[in-house]
């Protein structure tokens, strides 16, 4: 079940240690885009800021117009967001691979 990102970040306990897939549509020829697994990065309950935390990011080509998109997933005690280059976080769906 795909979920749509949300304003505030996603729930860290439901996601910390599992991996999760990506769909967005691409900006610049508006095809859906799916990531491989992606794995949710354990948050740093010791950060010294409140917004610290651990962070991946990966590239992903577009299969139909070969824009690169930056994809970073950044997990903190708050939650998890999933940043997307030159996507709107709104747009941006996850969920959880088993």
């Amino acid at each position: 079940m795909w979920i749509q990102q949300k304003s505030t970040p996603a729930p860290i306990d439901e996601l910390q240690g599992h991996t999760v897939g990506l769909k967005f549509e691409c900006n610049k020829c508006n095809q859906e885009v799916f990531t491989a697994s992606i794995g949710v990065p354990a948050a740093e309950h010791f950060a010294t800021m409140p917004d610290d935390g651990q962070y991946e990011t990966e590239q992903l080509q577009c299969p139909t117009c070969d824009m690169t998109h930056e994809i970073t997933v950044n997990s903190s005690p708050k939650g998890v967001r999933f940043e997307v280059s030159e996507v709107k976080p709104e747009q941006v769906y996850y969920q959880v691979q088993h």
